[in-house]
């Protein structure tokens, strides 16, 4: 079974990450959710709180296949500014293995010099911070082992995005059919 870790802290933007949570785990992928806070309860971006599955802190993330990292503010911030975050972000990279970013969330990956040479996306406000990417306006933008996504208009053609990576094409078809997905306007 794939493995995927969506970390979560205060400002986080709940549309976002929360998609990707239960569309992963409706595809069969076991999805937990991190704090990076050092608290179980998060407080999303709208004043809703969310109990993450586990905290950052002493956790193995050695066989997860894909961290993902939902955008919003100032929860982007607190992404970036988290230490232990960053090196296993690092770690990740250079193992080739995927993550995932929506909203500002790209911006973090920026910082880190993951987007050099490849296309990528976010918010628009925080395009001037994907150093080094070709920056395109498409809803998702997968470049190698890197995901990318513009917001919460986004998130549901994001999850479907991972889920066709981790678990193929076919069964995110699947899912968007599951959920009524139609593409309007």
């Amino acid at each position: 079974m794939k493995k995927a870790s969506v970390f979560l802290a205060d400002g986080f933007e709940e549309v976002e990450g929360l998609t990707a949570v239960d569309l992963l785990r409706r595809a069969g992928v076991e999805v937990s959710t991190i704090s990076i806070t050092g608290r179980q309860d998060i407080h999303g971006a709208h004043d809703i709180i969310v109990k993450a599955d586990a905290l950052f802190e002493g956790r193995d993330f050695s066989d997860v296949d894909m961290l993902v990292l939902p955008g919003g503010m100032p929860g982007t911030l607190h992404l970036q500014e988290h230490t232990g975050l960053q090196k296993l972000l690092e770690e990740q990279y250079a193992k080739e293995k995927y993550i995932g970013a929506i909203c500002a969330a790209p911006s973090v990956l920026g910082s880190l010099s993951f987007l050099q040479g490849r296309r990528a996306c976010s918010y628009p406000s925080v395009e001037e911070k994907l150093t080094g990417a070709e920056v395109v306006q498409d809803s998702v933008v997968a470049d190698g082992n890197i995901v990318t996504s513009r917001g919460v208009g986004t998130a549901i053609p994001f999850a479907l995005e991972l889920i066709s990576i981790l678990c193929g094409r076919e069964r995110a078809e699947e899912i968007k059919k599951s959920i009524v997905f139609i593409e309007a306007l």
